[in-house]
């Protein structure tokens, strides 16, 4: 087993980004655009820019037996921000070295009257003790800082700045790891925008987050019952009623890791895995969603088990043309495995010529849960699917290539759960080459120029980029090789679009059923080997090389403003080259 994953399993998601991070961000990471300090002219601008709205932050730091070092240095980051309508509030529990703790902070007091310390009486946990910064506060908005980490200098600004643009009640932004100096960036932490299904595998958004003043006091504070998930439980709970969540791509927080943080090691604090836990559960009953909340794969990140609506009828909709020995195993497989039993299997016939492939469909006719119907017209993916889904009787359509293989013998159950929520109008599956390397896990918009699939030829047990081969997740798009969407979405899209005879039709399909309101998810519990390009072959002609082009510019021509835009579960400062997830 790669050694990268037994790693993350014993020691945890947040102890492993300094390893994870070191391995995406490399030696590159000093030589990046991320890297670069601002001018000194662009940080006099920054502090020359007045804004419509010139809120305030309050800037939260719960203090306790804080390092003296660390202290000035997240002091010193405060006090250098360009955007000067802030407010510090320092609540201490400390235990000890309180003195010299408010020695210190009186000395910043001295030139900056915006820096509040409160003693506190005990030590009640990191949750009491941040609501009690909150009792200082007196800004519109709040920012969550740890006491030995450092913030950008234009970390405010650009809040600020995202606000007047979008009014959004709840910001973040991306972050970087760092040891011991903030010049010894051990990676970063590049995130995709708001995403729920993400957010409920493990707490992507983390640091910065800055919300509304109003939203904290809405839903109570900090719950004490969540300490060691507080931050998680906290945005849980916000961006359940945040008017608009919004991610700045830009690195604006710096997370240090040393040996008593938890940046180190969570491992050694089971507490904070069980808070998550809680916290997920709340979350749930909270939105009005049953399910049950499971430890995943990689130790703290998180598993929901939505409860199944009853038993359903799943059409599995299968095009196939010859390659009867292909078929014969995709069948199989979904027979003999499939734990979930109310389903029926319409295969497509498409102009087959070999006489065993025949034969083979007069066996499978004789099964009561297999129908074969006959298409007639040149191959043309999206029309022979829309031709089958006229025969499905199910609530659900489940897009199937016919050079598959079930792996997992509850693929359709985990399909299903997040296909029967009203907010989800499709659902892939985590796919695999025959040597156990990923073949689908998700798709990003833009790489290549239209799309690409993500962190494809990946060993099938690593955790991938932020551990996302490893999470349920939403993105932009899935593919159609296996693809399960609700009947009515399926409807009111109108189905796939037969001017995609062969590329992009999924994703072309995909991104109309996020245009109507829905959510795309991706889960790595549904397992299927994808035995790829047996059947069609590859873009090898000139007549396929024309059509293929033609395809790139009907989608470029539809989804041009979305591709300009980037990939909202993507991140910026990744490459559009490649499919690792790396740099640009």
């Amino acid at each position: 087993m790669w050694r990268g994953l037994s790693y993350l399993k014993n020691q945890g998601v947040v102890s492993f980004f300094k390893k994870l991070w070191t391995v995406v961000a490399g030696e590159r990471s000093s030589h990046s655009e991320l890297g670069k300090k601002l001018t000194k002219k662009q940080l006099e601008e920054q502090r020359a820019r007045r804004f419509e709205k010139q809120i305030c932050i309050s800037i939260l730091v719960p203090l306790y037996n804080t390092d003296i070092a660390f202290l000035r240095e997240m002091l010193d980051s405060v006090v250098r921000q360009t955007y000067p309508n802030w407010q510090l509030c320092l609540a201490d529990g400390s235990d000890r070295d309180q003195a010299e703790i408010e020695a210190v902070v009186a000395q910043y007091q001295k030139d900056n009257q915006r820096i509040l310390y409160r003693v506190l009486e005990e030590n009640r946990g990191i949750s009491e003790n941040t609501n009690a910064c909150a009792q200082m506060a007196t800004g519109d908005f709040l920012a969550l800082l740890d006491h030995d980490d450092i913030l950008a200098p234009n970390a405010l600004f650009e809040i600020v700045s995202a606000y007047n643009e979008t009014g959004a009640q709840f910001i973040y932004t991306d972050e970087a790891m760092f040891e011991r100096r903030i010049t010894r960036i051990l990676g970063y932490n590049l995130k995709s925008d708001y995403a729920p299904d993400t957010l409920r595998s493990y707490n992507y958004i983390c640091h910065l987050s800055c919300f509304d003043k109003r939203l904290f006091e809405q839903v109570g504070g900090f719950r004490s019952k969540c300490d060691g998930s507080q931050d998680y439980d906290l945005v849980l709970r916000i961006t359940e009623i945040a008017n608009h969540v919004y991610h700045i791509p830009k690195v604006l927080y710096y997370w240090r890791s040393h040996p008593l943080s938890v940046a180190s090691d969570i491992s050694a604090k089971p507490y904070c895995l069980a808070a998550a836990r809680t916290a997920l559960a709340d979350h749930l009953a909270r939105v009005g969603l049953e399910g049950t909340v499971e430890d995943s794969t990689v130790l703290s990140t998180y598993k929901i088990r939505y409860a199944l609506k009853g038993t359903p009828l799943i059409s599995i909709l299968i095009p196939n043309c010859d390659h009867v020995e292909d078929l014969r195993l995709c069948v199989n497989s979904i027979l003999g495995l499939s734990t979930y039993e109310n389903y029926e299997i319409i295969v497509i016939e498409n102009n087959s010529i070999d006489p065993e492939t025949f034969r083979y469909y007069a066996q499978l006719e004789k099964s009561d849960r297999v129908q074969v119907v006959y298409w007639k017209d040149t191959f043309n993916y999206s029309a022979i699917n829309n031709f089958g889904f006229q025969y499905a009787k199910g609530e659900y359509i489940l897009l199937l290539n016919n050079d598959m293989e079930v792996i997992s013998p509850d693929w359709m159950q985990e399909m299903l759960m997040f296909a029967q929520r009203d907010d989800v109008g499709a659902v892939g599956a985590k796919l695999y080459y025959p040597d156990d390397t990923v073949q689908h896990a998700g798709v990003i918009l833009g790489i290549g120029g239209v799309a690409g699939h993500a962190l494809k030829g990946s060993r099938r047990d690593e955790p991938g980029f932020m551990t996302r081969l490893q999470i349920a997740q939403d993105l932009s798009a899935v593919t159609a090789a296996c693809m399960m969407i609700p009947r009515r979405v399926y409807q009111q899209v109108h189905g796939l679009d037969e001017g995609f005879e062969v590329a992009f039709n999924d994703v072309d399909l995909c991104m109309r059923i996020r245009q109507a309101g829905y959510l795309i998810v991706f889960t790595p519990y549904a397992e299927l080997y994808h035995y790829e390009s047996k059947s069609r072959g590859y873009e090898d002609t000139k007549e396929k090389q024309m059509r293929f082009s033609g395809e790139v510019k009907r989608f470029t021509d539809r989804w041009q403003k979305q591709l300009d835009a980037g990939d909202p579960y993507y991140n910026s400062n990744l490459t559009l080259k490649r499919e690792d997830f790396s740099l640009r």
